[in-house]
């Protein structure tokens, strides 16, 4: 079985592990029937084995959709709350002395050099210092009105460009509140990325923070001629005389002041109506230039409608842990769900995340030792950092401590498989580890690229709390689907959510059809409130993207293969589109890093690949004979045609060939292969690698070389 597979190896004398393994089984049955009667377990099980979603009617491609609401789909968090304005002053009501968004005061900063002479930054932050609904309603109120005072009019663009901390979200409840709509970009993205979003929103305002102007803003400001106003969210800049004439720097602080003065009078400002665009969020594009995603009011209330149906007894008692963009819909919308259930948001960062990350001083606390958050949102890297921090302390253990945790680990995936807890391992073994998220967790939602089986499971054992794996696109305002917490199985993506519905498209070329067996397989298309507007100012791209049928009902078509089980709970396995998203969350475009290599004199063909498990891109190389020959040559290596292929040296000599020429070709270093394998044989129809038009058949070339890619991605091959 798998988790046969993930368990941990350990090195016990054969008769001691028998007494162990004896004293295990004796433990297990004592404390089984306490343990059943008491936990509430008996319905967690009951409701691991569930159908979680149906198909709607039984023809072939039929929508899947949650059972909890296959009559009729969820659209709307609380009665009448259909805009998002609505919902945070519905919230406000409930909530209203309630702490909402909580900030770090920063104690010291200071410089550490270190052994190499390079220096580092390093914080010593104080406690957290919060805000209550009512705080945030009345900034928000007067920095809407202090951009109205600066001119901004209902139904326009305006920019936010910032990390994620409060003042982020103080400035998006102030836009939904008078219906601006807000652009947003990721802190992360290139100059000429940026200056694109900026010039096709023609936003005249943008909201950033010192840092970010003086690094990335100040070098493109005069690239975007339309822009008149920097608000800096973080007080009085340094000013610089370079700055372009006609653009005035303001602080937030000051904006909110206006706002707080200005004499609206009886003039009503202007409500947004749910179909009104709430933000334009930009994301990367497979050619390089971002898209910007339209998301209206009601797309993202359907959205985390959905979300937060996932997530039980969500209230007042949480403390969620903001650290990721909130440029991205994952983190947008976790903290929307926050917001609108009286749960508190203390910001972070991943610099200063845990107690070992970079920013903290040793010896001081780190955001989630100080926060103990109940609730996370991660990316698979981040998961994968820590399992692999974790993994390291465990191999220094000593030979006894690490035996202890291993058989501890290996008894609870044993129990958890079959829907039982461990109380005694967590207290005893786990509490050490979960104290690295600060010892509260409860739910841990993991979006945005796949979690590895291994890692989910590591996260389920270590930090004793479910890993709700979600998969949601920019498109679809994040929602799609989320695994329920009960639901231990490793490798899928759950059940649509309750705002929207999920059928299989037949895709020929790719081999999947909606009427395979055992699971019908297909392209993924999610209809329902959640279904974005489109792309800003790119209506033939919609177009290709987004459909709607004889009911009124849009469809997205995401690209990703997916196979729907018979518990109705979807899995991915394969992407229509060549593009994939690394590790990191970088997209790289497998076709053009092929053009890129392909006329080099050296390649007679090329198949790049890469996994959204790892963070490099890896190639098959069809060389051309005479020249690999001749460089075989120059290098002093003899051998045969094979020998020379099959030689680590002769892969290393191409591949600086490759990267010279991706380098030329302005090929990003993430899109650049960090390892090939040089293939002896070419690529011809008759070896079913290409199609008859000489077209890669990634899917068979994948399997073909899959042992070279275990070697390249340091698998260990057997």
């Amino acid at each position: 079985s798998s988790s046969t597979k993930m368990k941990l190896k350990h090195n016990i004398n054969p008769v001691l592990l028998q007494f162990i393994n004896f004293i295990v089984l004796l433990y297990s049955l004592v404390t089984y029937i306490p343990w059943y009667i008491l936990s509430g377990s008996k319905q967690a099980i009951a409701k691991a084995k569930q159908v979680k979603a149906r198909p709607v009617n039984n023809k072939p491609g039929g929508a899947y959709r949650s059972v909890n609401s296959l009559h009729c789909l969820a659209s709307v968090l609380y009665p009448g709350c259909d805009t998002l304005d609505k919902v945070f002053k519905y919230a406000k009501t409930k909530y209203k002395d309630k702490k909402l968004l909580g900030t770090r005061e920063i104690l010291k900063e200071e410089d550490e050099i270190q052994p190499s002479g390079k220096v580092f930054k390093k914080v010593i932050l104080g406690k957290y210092t919060w805000l209550s609904y009512e705080d945030v309603y009345i900034k928000a109120v007067n920095f809407g009105n202090g951009l109205a005072v600066l001119g901004q009019q209902p139904k326009t663009n305006i920019a936010i460009f910032c990390e994620t901390r409060a003042e982020w979200m103080i400035a998006a409840q102030a836009c939904f509140m008078c219906n601006y709509q807000l652009v947003t970009l990721y802190a992360t993205l290139g100059g000429p990325a940026i200056v694109h979003g900026l010039n096709e929103t023609e936003v005249t305002t943008i909201i950033t923070s010192k840092e970010l102007m003086q690094t990335k803003l100040k070098e493109i400001v005069s690239q975007v001629p339309l822009l008149r106003h920097i608000i800096t969210v973080d007080g009085k800049p340094t000013t610089w005389s370079e700055f372009p004439k006609g653009v005035i720097v303001h602080t937030m602080a000051s904006v909110q002041a206006m706002g707080a003065k200005a004499d609206i009078g009886n003039k009503q400002p202007s409500r947004p109506v749910p179909s009104d665009i709430a933000v334009i969020m930009y994301t990367s594009g497979s050619t390089g230039i971002p898209k910007g995603v339209m998301i209206s009011h009601c797309n993202i209330i359907a959205g985390i409608t959905g979300m937060a149906e996932r997530i039980p007894n969500l209230g007042e008692k949480d403390i969620y842990i903001g650290y990721l963009p909130l440029a991205h819909v994952l983190e947008l919308s976790a903290e929307l769900v926050c917001l609108s259930h009286g749960c508190r948001i203390g910001y972070s960062s991943p610099q200063t995340l845990a107690d070992q990350s970079s920013k903290i001083k040793k010896g001081s606390k780190g955001d989630v030792t100080t926060l103990k958050p109940t609730l996370m949102a991660a990316v698979p890297e981040i998961m994968d950092r820590i399992y692999k921090n974790v993994m390291n302390k465990v191999n220094e253990m000593t030979s006894f401590q690490r035996n202890l945790f291993i058989l501890a680990y290996n008894y609870k995936m044993e129990q958890i498989s079959k829907g039982y807890t461990t109380p005694l391992c967590d207290s005893l073994i786990f509490r050490k580890v979960r104290l690295l998220l600060g010892g509260k967790i409860r739910v841990l939602l993991c979006g945005g690229a796949p979690l590895s089986a291994a890692t989910q499971r590591f996260m389920n054992i270590c930090f004793c709390c479910p890993v709700g794996q979600g998969y949601g696109l920019t498109e679809s305002a994040g929602a799609g689907t989320i695994t329920e917490v009960w639901d231990y199985t490793t490798g899928r993506v759950g059940a649509p959510l309750v705002c929207c519905e999920i059928k299989l498209m037949n895709w020929e070329e790719g081999g999947y059809y909606n009427t395979d067996k055992p699971y019908p397989r297909g392209e993924i298309l999610i209809g329902g409130q959640n279904v974005t507007v489109g792309y800003y100012k790119n209506e033939a791209r919609t177009r290709k993207d987004f459909t709607v049928d004889e009911n009124g009902q849009r469809w997205l078509h995401t690209g990703d293969i997916g196979e729907f089980h018979h518990d109705g709970c979807l899995k991915i396995i394969d992407r229509k589109k060549d593009l994939v998203k690394l590790q990191a969350g970088e997209y790289v475009s497998l076709g053009k890093v092929e053009a890129a290599l392909k006329n080099l004199p050296l390649v007679d063909n090329i198949c790049a690949y890469a996994s959204s498990f790892h963070s490099y891109v890896v190639g098959f190389v069809v060389p051309n004979q005479k020249e690999l020959a001749e460089l075989a040559r120059k290098k002093g290596f003899k051998g045969t045609w094979e020998e020379i292929c099959n030689s680590p040296e002769m892969e290393k000599e191409v591949l600086k060939v490759l990267a010279e020429a991706a380098m030329a070709a302005n090929l990003e270093k993430f899109e650049i292969p960090v390892k090939i394998r040089l293939s002896p044989d070419p690529w011809t129809p008759e070896t079913g690698l290409v199609t008859d038009a000489f077209k890669l058949k990634r899917k068979e070339l994948t399997a073909f070389y899959q042992t070279d890619i275990d070697r390249m991605y340091g698998k260990s091959v057997k």
